[in-house]
């Protein structure tokens, strides 16, 4: 039998319950026995179950089966992913034959072979979760099908070593995570890194993204919702937290949570227990919950914004991560990394980064961090117009603090030179950065294509 798996039984006879309860004891299934219909329809609107096992014939009715196929039909409408398994005394082949076309999943005769019974149930339980998973890769694929493939985890840079040295000592746990830094410094991709090196690697990673969630619809888009739940709610639904059931929960932007929204998620996160919206019936979830922000939760908590318990909830280890111009070793790696997999997507294999062209990504400020970067290269690879990448084929802000950082460099090895040696020193400085191309050579000194060959003709510069 499949572990925590959990029965409900339903049967008038206490021998019967007893006997059941015993041997599911000893294979090391739970079960929750019942005695009348009505016990075991108000049990399953409090719990769930991977299956139910339930008689057909009770004190009021001990022939026909009617009150045991009345119950069958009351499970299926609370719980239509619940396989039943029905049993009598009766040996009716027409009275299994009803049942069967009325949505049992199989059923058995009394006195039951225990060998049988155990696996049919064993069975039931099995297909029950694979139905449960195949549901769920349903949902994640519609959720996350357009998200890019995994970025490379690129981290040499000595202000990168403290965060993988968590990672380490963090990962394989199943401990809250609160990833903290500014935006675009690759929170994400921390997270997915997390959930890779941990024991539920192979159970889904399901990210929601806080500040895109509207309070009105927050507990549906977390904890799903039931048929009926409210006007557009034309089927049930599974919620997010459901999806990373024994997987991972990533929730981005975290402090965009809405007041009104935070005891509900406190509550699972204590608990592990939720109801989807419009249902009375509680469901228990095994997620391992990481989170990120930008913001600084502490002043969040004492100015009334966000609730302390919380954030002790969240924050069971806190992994801050530095800048992108904290960790400028890692800036090249990554750049021939986004580089990649840009040409991949537009189809420009062969494309380099030339020597300028990185040396203009290693010195800008980068306030937009990783993700900044990733758009630079990838404007860069549309734009560019041969195979390699110069400095002129970044963005204009990248270019513009490269200049702004060489002439500053420049200015000092320039004094004491008169006028025309000074430009001498710079056009040679910039046909080196452009590797002798006229014309991106002219662009960096803001000169016409025209007005440089003139100054190279004046100071003899010009190719013979």
């Amino acid at each position: 039998m499949p572990t925590s798996a959990r029965i409900l039984i339903a049967d008038d006879q206490p021998d019967v319950l007893e006997a059941l309860r015993l041997l599911l004891k000893s294979d090391g299934i739970a079960c929750v026995v019942v005695k009348h219909p009505r016990e075991a329809v108000e049990t399953l609107r409090q719990e769930s179950f991977d299956v139910a096992l339930i008689d057909l014939n009770y004190t009021r009715d001990t022939t026909s089966g009617e009150e045991g196929l009345a119950l069958l039909s009351d499970l299926h409408r609370l719980a239509p992913e619940l396989p039943v398994v029905v049993m009598t005394a009766w040996g009716s082949i027409d009275l299994a034959v009803r049942a069967m076309r009325e949505g049992a999943a199989d059923f058995v005769e009394k006195p039951w072979d225990n060998a049988r019974l155990l696996s049919i149930l064993n069975t039931q339980v099995e297909l029950a979760r694979t139905r449960r998973r195949a549901a769920r890769l349903e949902v994640e694929n519609k959720l996350l099908g357009d998200s890019e493939g995994p970025e490379s985890f690129i981290a040499g840079a000595a202000s990168m070593q403290p965060v993988l040295a968590l990672l380490d000592r963090v990962a394989p746990s199943d401990a809250n995570v609160l990833i903290l830094g500014e935006n675009g410094t690759g929170k994400g991709l921390i997270a997915r890194e997390l959930h890779r090196r941990s024991r539920r690697a192979e159970r889904s990673l399901v990210k929601v993204n806080m500040g895109g969630i509207a309070e009105s619809v927050f507990e549906s888009e977390m904890f799903g919702h039931v048929r009926g739940a409210f006007t557009d709610a034309k089927t049930d639904r599974i919620g997010r937290f459901e999806l990373a059931d024994g997987g991972t929960l990533f929730l981005d932007e975290i402090a965009n949570i809405p007041s009104s929204q935070q005891p509900k998620l406190l509550r699972v996160l204590e608990d592990g227990e939720l109801e989807r919206l419009g249902s009375s019936r509680t469901l228990k979830v095994d997620v391992r919950l990481v989170s990120a922000t930008n913001a600084d939760l502490g002043s969040e908590v004492a100015a009334g914004r966000f609730r302390k318990d919380l954030l002790y909830r969240l924050n069971t280890v806190e992994i801050r991560l530095p800048p992108l111009r904290d960790r400028r070793e890692d800036i090249a790696p990554m750049a021939r990394d986004f580089l990649r997999r840009a040409a991949e997507r537009y189809r420009r294999p062969g494309l380099v980064l030339s020597d300028g062209a990185l040396r203009a990504l290693a010195h800008h400020p980068w306030p937009g961090n990783v993700r900044e970067l990733g758009h630079v290269i990838e404007r860069a690879v549309l734009l560019a117009r041969g195979e390699i990448i110069e400095e002129v084929d970044l963005d204009g802000s990248v270019v513009q603090h490269a200049s702004t950082m060489t002439t500053e460099a420049n200015t000092a090895g320039l004094a004491g030179l008169t006028l025309e040696q000074a430009e001498q020193a710079l056009i040679r400085n910039a046909l080196d950065q452009c590797q002798g191309n006229i014309q991106r050579a002219a662009e960096v000194l803001g000169l016409s294509r025209g007005a440089l060959y003139r100054r190279l003709e004046k100071f003899g510069l010009a190719e013979g």
